[in-house]
């Protein structure tokens, strides 16, 4: 491939893909929301000389009639564009299922149509929920537990028919965890950082006993090119794990000691998941991705965790401090 699209390429982990698919040499097509205010996400903080390099496209992942314009004289496309966030789901599940199931179907379709060379489809170890058993590697089963969650699988599901069907050149790209520059509050890491870096005493937090599996944002692109160049990942789902855990109780009290050892952690009910969509454990195997690829982990929790907070002292006007945000 020499021409790609990114969708969702304004979001958290396009934009950085973006930038890595420009740092190997592609050429790069970024599909970005449409808003009246032409606002491209985090597309608009990149350096210039790096802009200039881009073409942006601003579309609706929901409408195939933008989404097929958008895949026109690309090679091949990384598809990222979608709603992620978890509460949100919880109260607003059609925009989920017109966003992430009917978004991907507008992918996979033209794809097909325009006989494209590789389609990449993210998605989230979400769809495994509580872990079954560890490390959860590629046969775990899938378990809805949110409404955000199901669209995922149903959306997987659609791209793994479209490659048994038809035989589209798709690969399922499943990172764990990824946090690093530029993520949105309604994660934990840039939740708790933010609280602190605004000078708060009491962070407020959710559950602290569930593990996650985190993977710092360059090496989750690295993956997902990684998975691109490999022909050994068509007709694949494929996850981008560290295989190590750590609890969020634990991981709070890590990145408070760094910024403000003083501070405590409180609980506030409202970040609470229903107890039967909570997600307890979340440790990914990567013997898959490493067999197939040449991806290995190159940043260590502690070294990405220390560039996101080094990011974030410059960037504290994107959070609001004083809602949860969901």
């Amino acid at each position: 491939m020499k021409k790609v699209l990114v969708t969702g390429a304004d979001g958290f982990i396009g934009s950085h893909l973006t930038e890595s698919l420009l740092e190997k040499g592609y050429e790069v097509k970024a599909f970005a929301y449409y808003n009246s205010f032409n606002t491209w996400g985090w597309l608009d903080t990149l350096p210039k000389e790096k802009l200039e390099q881009i073409e942006v496209f601003t579309g609706d992942i929901r409408d195939p009639n933008g989404v097929r314009e958008a895949m026109k004289g690309v090679d091949g496309v990384f598809h990222l564009a979608a709603l992620i966030a978890i509460p949100f789901s919880y109260h607003s599940p059609d925009s989920y299922v017109d966003t992430n199931i009917k978004g991907t179907l507008n992918v996979l379709q033209a794809a097909r149509d325009l006989d494209l060379e590789r389609v990449l489809v993210t998605s989230t170890s979400e769809v495994y929920g509580t872990a079954l058993y560890v490390p959860i590697d590629e046969k775990h089963p899938y378990q809805g537990q949110s409404p955000y969650s199901a669209t995922k699988i149903g959306a997987d599901r659609l791209a793994e028919s479209f490659y048994r069907s038809f035989n589209l050149p798709v690969s399922i790209v499943r990172p764990f965890n990824t946090f690093g520059p530029r993520q949105s509050a309604r994660a934990v890491i840039p939740t708790i950082i933010s609280q602190l870096l605004a000078g708060k005493e009491e962070i407020k937090l959710g559950s602290l006993t569930p593990t996650r599996d985190f993977n710092y944002v360059k090496d989750t692109a690295a993956g997902f090119i990684a998975i691109a160049e490999s022909d050994r990942t068509i007709g694949q789902e494929i996850n981008i794990a560290t295989q190590q855990e750590i609890s969020i109780g634990e991981l709070a009290e890590e990145i408070i000691s760094q910024i403000n050892p003083n501070a405590r952690i409180i609980c506030d009910e409202q970040r609470l998941r229903p107890e039967k969509s909570e997600v307890n454990r979340l440790l990914g195997a990567n013997a898959k991705i490493k067999e197939l690829t040449d991806w290995k982990q190159a940043y260590t929790f502690a070294q990405g965790i220390a560039e996101t907070i080094a990011w974030m002292r410059g960037h504290m006007s994107a959070y609001k401090t004083d809602i949860y945000n969901i």
